[in-house]
């Protein structure tokens, strides 16, 4: 539950806002639970003798106000009306109340709306009265209800307490359906005690009104715009200076991302105004931007909560919030516009940008985003905030074409990153502007007061980034989301409770493995019993047919002879990798040995070739240069779908930046040279990346692979590559295998004709080999505290080339309780040589503890050096 006092001495006033939107008040156990929570708060100043006192704010039912906005546009009027006198009628059944007592003069009202003769003209307070009416028909409905459970409550009326005030240049659609109230800014205001007073005179200690709608100065209705209840709860509880405004909805407060796209979206547990404004504005739809300012002009502290899960600490809002550092959330506004006007007379011109823009106030459009060089500026428009219609921009288009050239580019999406220090946070973006960097952007603007960054995009090619972007921020530390005084859980773990990981094979075998480093570290240690594990449970997917393991992961003779033993193939990419395999397993088929190289020389074509290996082509440039070593082959053909996925940049292999795989454009070409060479394309295969958890992923690079294949005739092999991810953080989920398999049943069963091949690499070994070192040193720099350990990034490199996170764990103290967060490094001589950021571990870490590194067993000991002439790591087996 939030804080039931603010820290802000004006507050010694009785009032607890409740808002409840539409989808809160249109189900009878809705309305229970609002009951419920209007009576606890009310309970709440029993136990210091206080009389707390409750107004509850609601919004229409959900869906009414898109009908009452047809009805508004005059579509359809007396048949939606008809409608929705229905709708609440049934409610009141489901209520157990009388429609004709409770709601009959409202129904009458709406019924006259329709044939009101402002109706032929839609003039705009006809529209606001129609408007206006899900509200007071919700909060009718909703004050009978929870006074027939025996709650004391009434009902007041909010356009006799809500009063619009007419802003500067606003168009007159904005000055009666888009309207701001007075609230105010002083406690000590005569006014505002008399407001305070004459609201306490209603007798109920529990009142109930109506978001969304206000009185227009000339005594008519005024709507607040979408999302205008959050601001009537605002404006209320500004207005009664309030101890604290509560917005109820559906989902458990402000995230990260927009939890539909981003599932491991991380809840926002405390943000400052100034943070909660910026998130608000750029694209969250749980809180209304125009809500916080009044809370925050007044000090009145907010929550978001939800109505389903009261439990939950939901976001709390106010002034005295602890200011961190990083980006807070990503978010995305979809609809934006665009006007891009140029001119070369626009340099040096005094008062052209004062020309221009009075031309936008003429029209009533507040401009959001702005871009310029000497010869350009560009502008953004937010359909939220104003009236973008085709008929406005058309005469918008014809003003401006008289002072400079006009392009309007829509629809665009905006994605902005909202955080403190935004400036600061550049060098922890670089694989955020990589991403950008793929795509086509209009326009890149970054605040003034430093809270956020903006791309500007087409909307098309918006569907995905968010959650690519996410994770980057993420690993690139620009999100600091270990921060539990701002992050909470994710969507993911809300909706589903906590990931479930079973425990680690080394996590009883500490004594062990302690015993094991006193042989001298770095030392790797394999479990081959979780390396079977994992090969059994692709043998035991039944749509596979092949399956290689991508060798470059863990070369170790122990590890492959497990795999083999368990009916795995090898993938290789070297011709050191092929011998290699050869040696360590002289009986194998070769068939079992796939070599896909990159860019490899002649001769490594040729040997693989003589080995009898299947070898993979990626270029039509190896054909027609090297024709006698491809004359009369079965090849194998690595295809560029044109995409890449995966958990870093580093590691997506598909798309035009990647130099793997033939794009498909070139396909023909392929064809044409091989059939002059009598070359035979037996299999097509598509690696896109690594780490990638879709489990879709790969059902839809088989159906691509199957369409081109069916094209070509001579394949029958598809492989889809390996990338099947590894839970390497605590929250990650493991694998859905389950859904993965499904997928690939789906898929197989629509193109039968065809073998399918997998290749994983770190699925089979990552979680069986841990990394075991010595802490060399403990120390405190600055207030951050650094353990140094005997093996850095020459022993493992993924942390620093990958921001790759891995598990740390001090083996010799694991069931020491008191903890504190260190910097994890190494001896190399590189700033980059870091395990881990303010990561837990114990207290009393010594000289000669033994760390552990978890799953380390694929890209470890592969990618291990001898940089600064440090020793190579040792290795070794565990088999039981």
């Amino acid at each position: 539950m939030p804080e039931t006092h603010s820290a802000d001495p004006r507050h010694a006033g009785p009032w607890i806002v409740l808002k409840f939107g539409g989808t809160s008040v249109s189900r009878r156990h809705r309305w229970d639970t609002i009951g419920r929570l209007a009576k606890q708060r009310a309970d709440e100043g029993d136990a210091h003798a206080l009389t707390t006192r409750v107004l509850v704010v609601v919004s229409a039912l959900s869906g009414v106000t898109n009908e009452l906005q047809a009805i508004a546009d005059g579509r359809e009027i007396d048949a939606r009306i008809d409608a929705l006198v229905e709708r609440h009628r049934a409610f009141c059944g489901e209520l157990d109340l009388d429609p004709d007592a409770m709601l009959g003069e409202r129904l009458a009202i709406l019924r006259a709306l329709g044939s009101d003769p402002r109706a032929q003209a839609r003039s705009l307070d006809w529209q606001a009265e129609v408007l206006a009416q899900g509200e007071l028909l919700s909060s009718t409905l909703g004050a009978a209800y929870l006074r027939a459970q025996g709650l004391d409550f009434g009902w007041c009326d909010a356009r006799d307490w809500l009063s619009a005030v007419s802003l500067p240049n606003a168009s007159d659609w904005a000055q009666r359906l888009s309207v701001n109230c007075r609230y105010r800014d002083d406690a000590d205001d005569a006014d505002g005690r008399d407001f305070q007073q004459r609201f306490a005179n209603q007798p109920a200690r529990m009142l109930i009104s109506q978001g969304f709608i206000a009185r227009h100065a000339d005594g008519d209705t005024a709507i607040l715009g979408r999302g205008g209840s959050d601001t009537s709860a605002a404006y209320f509880g500004a207005l009664l200076m309030a101890q604290r405004v509560e917005i109820w909805t559906d989902v458990p407060g402000m995230f990260s991302a927009n939890p539909r796209e981003v599932p491991d979206a991380r809840l926002l547990a405390r943000l400052d105004y100034a943070e909660a404004q910026e998130i608000a504005t750029t694209g969250a739809k749980v809180l209304h931007p125009r809500s916080i300012a009044p809370c925050r002009d007044t000090g009145v502290p907010m929550a978001i909560l939800d109505t389903e899960r009261p439990e939950l600490p939901g976001t709390r809002i106010d002034g005295s919030a602890v200011t961190v550092p990083g980006v807070k959330a990503i978010s995305r506004r979809n609809g934006i516009v665009l006007v891009s006007m140029e001119s070369m007379g626009m340099w040096q011109q005094v008062g052209f940008l004062a020309d221009v823009f009075e031309r936008f106030k003429r029209h009533g459009l507040s401009i959001d985003l702005i871009g310029s060089s000497e010869t350009n500026v560009t502008v953004s428009l937010d359909p939220s905030e104003n009236l973008v219609s085709s008929d406005v921009l058309a005469r918008l288009s014809a003003d401006l074409v008289e002072v400079c050239r006009v392009k309007v580019i829509a629809p665009c999406a905006a994605i902005t990153l909202v955080g403190r220090g935004m400036r600061s946070l550049l060098h922890k973006l670089s694989d955020v502007w990589a991403t950008f960097g793929r795509e086509r952007v209009h326009l890149i603007s970054q605040s003034s007061n430093d809270l956020n960054l903006t791309f500007v995009i087409d909307e098309a090619d918006a569907d995905g980034l968010l959650n690519e972007l996410h994770g980057e921020l993420i690993r690139g530390g620009a999100m600091p989301v270990q921060d539990d005084s701002v992050f909470g859980p994710s969507w993911t773990e809300i909706a589903h409770g906590k990931a479930q990981h079973d425990a680690p094979w080394w996590q009883h075998r500490a004594a062990e493995l302690i015993a094991r480093a006193a042989a001298g570290t770095p030392r790797y240690v394999y479990h081959l019993p979780t390396v079977r594990e994992r090969a059994r449970t692709l043998r035991e997917t039944t749509a596979i047919d092949r399956r290689f393991y991508a060798l470059k992961a863990n070369a170790h003779p122990g590890i492959l002879r497990a795999l083999e033993a368990e009916d795995v193939g090898f993938e290789c990419v070297s011709l050191g990798e092929v011998e290699h395999v050869f040696a360590i397993l002289p009986g194998i088929d070769p068939q079992r040995v796939l070599f896909t190289p990159s860019f490899a020389p002649r001769a490594e074509y040729d040997a693989a070739f003589s080995r009898g290996v299947n070898v993979t082509v990626d270029s039509v440039e190896a054909l027609q240069h090297w024709p006698d070593t491809f004359r009369g082959r079965v090849l194998w053909l690595r295809l560029d779908l044109g995409r890449g996925d995966g958990h870093h940049a580093k590691v997506r292999t598909g798309g035009a930046e990647a130099k793997f795989g033939l794009p498909l454009g070139r396909v023909e070409a392929f064809l044409s040279e091989a059939r002059k060479l009598d070359a035979t394309i037996v299999a097509l295969h598509a690696h896109l990346g690594s780490g990638i958890d879709n489990p879709g992923h790969w059902r839809e690079v088989y159906a691509d692979l199957a369409g081109l294949a069916e094209q070509i005739g001579t394949v029958d092999t598809l492989d889809i590559g390996g990338g099947l991810p590894v839970p390497y953080t605590p929250d990650a989920r493991p694998f859905d295998v389950a859904t993965w398999r499904a997928g690939l049943d789906e898929i197989k069963a629509a193109f039968p004709g065809f073998r399918l091949a997998v290749e994983p690499g770190r699925y089979l070994v990552a979680e069986a080999g841990v990394l075991l070192l010595h802490a060399t040193q403990v120390i405190e720099k600055d207030g951050v505290h650094r353990v140094g350990l005997d093996g850095g990034m020459n022993a493992l490199i993924r942390p620093a080339m990958y921001d790759a996170y891995h598990g740390i764990h001090n083996l010799s103290r694991l069931d020491d309780a008191e903890t504190v967060a260190f910097d994890v490094v190494g001896p190399i001589c590189e700033s980059s040589d870091v395990f881990g950021r303010g990561r837990t571990l114990p207290k009393a870490t010594a000289e000669g503890d033994v760390v552990l590194i978890a799953d380390a067993g694929a890209y470890g000991m592969a990618m291990a050096n001898t940089y600064n002439l440090r020793a190579l790591p040792a290795e070794e087996i565990l088999d039981v």
